[in-house]
């Protein structure tokens, strides 16, 4: 089964907790970029950020439930919102 969700981000700089939709910032971590490096766009701190988060995760799936440790969770980043973003979910059956 692969399913598509539609996922508005409502800051420049924020994380999404997909199980949750708890908001959290990583303004903190890397701040917009100002001089050292730049990006025709504007966005280089983006890219940055999205680099070391990276893009994809897989998570097993037992009894319907996800096998997340106790703190673990599954976030959307957004590093150059406010924008609608599309995230992919693909369920495979091993039986």
């Amino acid at each position: 089964m692969r399913k598509a969700l539609r996922i508005d981000t409502h800051r420049r700089c924020e994380m999404i907790d997909v199980q949750h939709d708890i908001l959290l910032t990583l303004e903190e971590l890397i701040r917009a970029a100002r001089r050292g490096y730049r990006h025709g766009e504007g966005n280089s701190d983006a890219h940055v950020k999205a680099s070391l988060v990276g893009s994809s995760v897989t998570v097993l799936i037992e009894a319907g439930r996800l096998l997340l440790g106790t703190w673990q969770g599954i976030y959307l980043a957004e590093f150059d919102g406010p924008r609608t973003r599309q995230m992919h979910v693909a369920i495979a059956s091993h039986a």
